[in-house]
């Protein structure tokens, strides 16, 4: 005797419940597994630091190793407890580690563990539970050094302080958290001789790539968008909305090195789009100038900042790691030593 199907309804119902409670349980496993992991690294730290002695610490580790993995399996190897142990030695107060296990798998963390610079490492931390990277796309960033790209990294260390700890208590993104220098646009396949036209094309047929280069909260407005001012037309390349900023963002496509006329233009940009098109409670407009090439010093004395325009660079194709690492620390020295410069002038007119 056949039996009769199960009534559609009550199996989707059924499957809908056990789908739900399977993800929470994995979300509490994963949450009570990464608490674990870091008291194990605690205590084995407080062991270590009792002796003062880091050779000891390699030895108790040997030993832990083989009667846990004995025990309990190769989750508790000598790899993984040192894994623990860094843990501990970089997430020091329980509470955040709290926070965290709640929101970022153990594959996140042990990507994060291994970053140096605190600061550096609580930008990624901070934009993996804000953005919900996946591991996959955590490490994407880290091999794209995306803090080094980013206009924060740009800025002296307390003031970067300061603006994580507000995106800590606020959960909202500053333009300086999104914008970036260098953007990395290899994906676009584009040949070494090309027109703005071509790019402009490149860029819409590799959309969504390029919205994940752009960063959070960034959707398509428009391409070409038509301004009439006078009796004259304009036209602005890419015209996106970005979501957590609440504004619109005018993007500029410039072959050649940025020029100090480009400032106008992009000016005129955004004083139409701020009587034409923005909303009661947007912010006010933002631009992106992206160019093959900048000269800094114009950049500098055109203040451009305060316009809230902001000119980067792109790159077509993904030099070499250290390349681009040493070019990126020259670049953040400079404008850390501009914005020291300009801090002092300040004080030195005040006085």
């Amino acid at each position: 005797m056949t039996a009769n199907p199960a009534n559609p309804q009550l199996l989707g119902d059924i499957r809908q419940l056990i789908e739900t409670r399977r993800t929470a349980l994995a979300a509490t496993v994963n949450s009570a597994l990464t608490q674990l992991y870091w008291h194990i690294g605690q205590r084995i730290r407080t062991e270590v630091l009792n002796y003062e002695r880091a050779e000891y610490g390699e030895q108790i580790i040997s030993t832990l190793a083989r009667q846990l993995e004995t025990d309990y399996g190769r989750g508790f190897s000598a790899k993984n407890l040192r894994h623990m142990l860094r843990f501990a030695e970089a997430f020091d107060d329980l509470e955040i580690v709290y926070a965290v296990s709640r929101q970022l798998s153990w594959t996140h963390l042990r990507s994060l563990i291994y970053i140096e610079d605190p600061l550096k490492r609580d930008f990624y931390l901070q934009m993996c539970q804000q953005e919900r990277w996946s591991t996959r796309t955590l490490q994407a960033r880290l091999d794209s050094l995306l803090f080094e790209r980013t206009a924060l990294s740009r800025q002296p260390k307390e003031l970067l302080a300061s603006e994580l700890a507000n995106l800590r208590a606020t959960n909202e993104l500053s333009p300086t958290l999104i914008l970036k220098d260098p953007y990395v646009l290899d994906f676009l396949g584009l040949q070494d001789r090309y027109l703005e036209k071509d790019l402009e094309d490149a860029i819409l047929r590799e959309l969504e790539n390029f919205l994940l280069e752009l960063g959070a909260g960034f959707t398509f407005a428009a391409r070409q968008k038509r301004l009439q001012i006078d009796n004259d037309d304009f036209y602005i390349d890419l015209l996106f909305y970005n979501r957590r900023l609440k504004r619109l963002v005018a993007i500029d496509l410039k072959l050649g090195d940025f020029k100090a006329a480009d400032k106008g233009q992009m000016e005129l940009y955004l004083r139409w789009l701020a009587k034409h098109e923005q909303e009661p409670g947007e912010a006010a407009p933002l631009g992106i100038i992206l160019c093959s090439g900048k000269k800094h010093e114009q950049i500098e004395l055109l203040e451009l900042d305060a316009s809230g325009i902001h000119v980067a660079e792109y790159l077509t194709e993904l030099p070499p790691k250290a390349l681009l690492q040493q070019k990126l620390h020259e670049a953040i020295t400079r404008s850390r030593q501009q914005l020291e410069n300009r801090s002092a002038d300040s004080s030195g007119e005040e006085a």
